[in-house]
C-alpha cells in the first residue's frame, strides 16, 4: 500500500490515477530515509552532510537537538548513522520514536504548551555553556516554532496570539516575525544560548522561498527582521486587543560574531517533490511545468489564477502556501481543501485539481482533496452546495461526503503545500 489510504476510492478515472500517482511520488521523495540516504553519512571519522565534511575527531562530544514535525524520524536515522560518535541529545515532535541515546518529548502543535516550554528549557540548560570542542547538530523542521519555545511572555498570552494570527489569515512570515520577538530561542536566539559550541543546523524547509530566518522561526539563522517589524504586525492585526503590549517585544541577537561558529545546511525543500513529479510526468509522456516553488495566495483565489495558467494536454505543478481567514471556529478543513473547493466551479470536464499538505494533515484527517466534474456530479446527487460548505469553513466535511478527501494519516516530513492541475 502507498501513502494514500483511500487510493482505490479516489481513482475512479484514468486521469485521476495519474494525479494520485504523482502525489504518491511526491510523498515518497520526501521520506526521511530517502532524503538522508545520500545527504547524511559517516565513513570512518568523517561526517558528510550534503557535501559538507566534518571530522568528528575534532570534537570531544557530539549532540543532537531536533525539533519540529518529522524531526524524530530524522533524528532516529542520524542517531543510527553517528553510532559511537554520538553522546546524547534532545528531540521534540508530535510523533513518537524510540531512541537509545536521545531524550524524546511528545509535544503539541500548532499551539505551544507547558510541555513544549519545559522540555525546551531542559534541552537548552543541558547544552548551554559547553566548550568549542562540542558539536551540536540541530534539526529544524516545520512546526518547530511551536514545539521548541522559551517565550518572553506567559503561555496563555502566547497561545492567544498564535491562535489570533492563524485565524486572521496572517502569512507564515508575519506569524514568525511576531514569534521571534517574543522568544528567547527564535530569530538566532538559540545560537546565543548554545555558544560557544559549534552548531551545524540541518534545515527541512516548509517555508515558500526557503528563507532560513523564517523556517521554524530561524533559531540558528541571523534575523533580518527588527523589533519595529514585529510592532508593525502587532498594529496590523490589532494584537493590543488580545492583551499584548509593545513592551512585550524584544530585539533578536544582532551581533554577527555570534553566528561565525554556526553553519545552516538546507537539506530538503519542496523542489524535491516538484522535480520528482515532473520526472514522473516525463516518464508518462505528459508535458509538465513547475509553475513555482514559492507560490503564495489567498486560498479562495488560488485555483482561479492557477487554472488559467495551466495549458491543455499538460500538468501544472505548484509548491507554496496559501492563507485564508477562518470564519467558523467549529468548521473542519484546511487551506488545501479550501483551494480545491473554491476552485470547483473553475474546472471543466478536462480539468482535475488536487492540493495537499505534505505532512498529511490539512487541519483535519485529510491531507487535501482532489476534484473534477465527477465531484460536482456527486455533490449534485447528494443535494449539497459547495459554496455553502466553503462559507461555513467545512471543506473537509464536503469532500468527505463526496469521497474526494485525500487520506494519508500524518506523515513524517513537511515541505509546505503542493498543488497539481491536470488539463487533459
Amino acid at each position: 500500500m502507498g501513502f494514500i489510504k483511500n487510493y482505490s476510492d479516489l481513482a475512479i478515472t484514468p486521469q485521476r490515477e495519474i494525479v494520485l500517482d504523482l502525489i504518491e511520488v511526491a510523498f515518497n521523495s520526501i521520506k526521511p530515509e530517502n532524503v538522508l540516504a545520500n545527504k547524511f553519512k559517516v565513513k570512518d571519522n568523517i561526517l558528510t552532510i550534503n557535501h559538507k565534511r566534518i571530522n568528528l575527531n575534532d570534537y570531544e562530544k557530539t549532540f543532537i537537538l531536533a525539533f519540529g514535525k518529522g524531526s524524530a524520524k530524522i533524528a532516529k536515522l542520524m542517531e543510527k548513522e553517528l553510532g559511537i560518535f554520538l553522546n546524547g541529545g534532545f528531540v521534540i515532535d508530535i510523533d513518537s520514536e524510540n531512541f537509545e541515546k536521545l531524550e524524546f518529548c511528545l509535544g503539541t502543535h500548532p499551539i505551544p504548551s507547558e510541555t513544549n516550554i519545559e522540555f525546551s528549557k531542559k534541552a537548552v540548560d543541558a547544552l548551554s555553556n559547553l566548550n568549542e570542542k562540542t558539536l551540536i547538530l540541530t534539526v529544524a523542521c516545520g512546526g518547530g516554532s511551536a514545539l521548541f519555545e522559551i517565550p518572553n511572555i506567559e503561555l496563555s498570552k502566547l497561545i492567544e496570539i498564535n491562535k489570533t494570527l492563524l485565524t486572521l489569515g496572517a502569512d507564515i512570515k508575519e506569524i514568525n516575525t511576531v514569534r521571534k520577538h517574543l522568544s528567547k530561542t527564535k530569530g538566532g536566539g538559540l545560537v546565543k544560548l548554545l555558544a560557544p559550541a559549534k552548531v551545524v543546523s540541518l534545515i527541512f524547509s516548509d517555508v515558500p522561498g526557503n528563507d532560513l530566518q523564517f523556517i521554524a522561526s530561524g533559531p540558528t539563522a541571523f534575523d533580518n527582521t527588527s523589533l519595529y517589524d514585529a510592532i508593525d504586525i502587532y498594529h496590523k492585526f490589532k494584537l493590543k486587543n488580545h492583551g499584548l503590549t509593545e513592551e512585550n517585544f524584544t530585539e533578536t541577537p544582532k551581533n554577527e560574531k555570534l553566528f561565525e561558529n554556526v553553519e545552516n545546511v538546507l537539506m530538503l525543500t519542496n523542489l524535491i517533490p516538484l522535480e520528482a513529479m515532473k520526472k514522473k510526468c516525463e516518464e508518462l509522456k505528459i508535458k509538465a511545468e513547475i509553475f513555482s516553488d514559492k507560490f503564495q495566495s489567498d486560498a479562495e483565489l488560488a485555483a482561479t489564477s492557477l487554472i488559467k495558467q495551466a495549458r491543455p494536454h499538460s500538468i501544472l505543478l505548484i509548491g507554496g502556501e496559501t492563507t485564508y481567514k477562518v470564519i467558523n471556529d467549529e468548521g473542519k478543513g484546511g487551506r488545501n481543501q479550501v483551494v480545491v473547493l473554491a476552485g470547483i466551479y473553475e474546472i471543466d470536464d478536462k480539468t482535475i485539481i488536487a492540493s495537499f499538505d505534505t505532512d498529511g494533515w490539512d487541519n483535519s484527517p485529510a491531507s487535501g482533496a482532489i476534484a473534477d466534474m465527477q465531484t460536482l456530479e456527486k455533490a449534485k446527487n447528494l443535494g449539497i452546495n459547495p459554496l455553502e460548505y466553503l462559507k461555513e469553513d467545512n471543506s473537509f466535511v464536503f469532500f468527505k461526503n463526496t469521497q474526494d478527501a485525500i487520506i494519508t494519516d500524518r506523515l513524517k516530513t513537511n515541505v509546505s503545500d503542493l498543488i497539481i492541475i491536470y488539463k487533459e
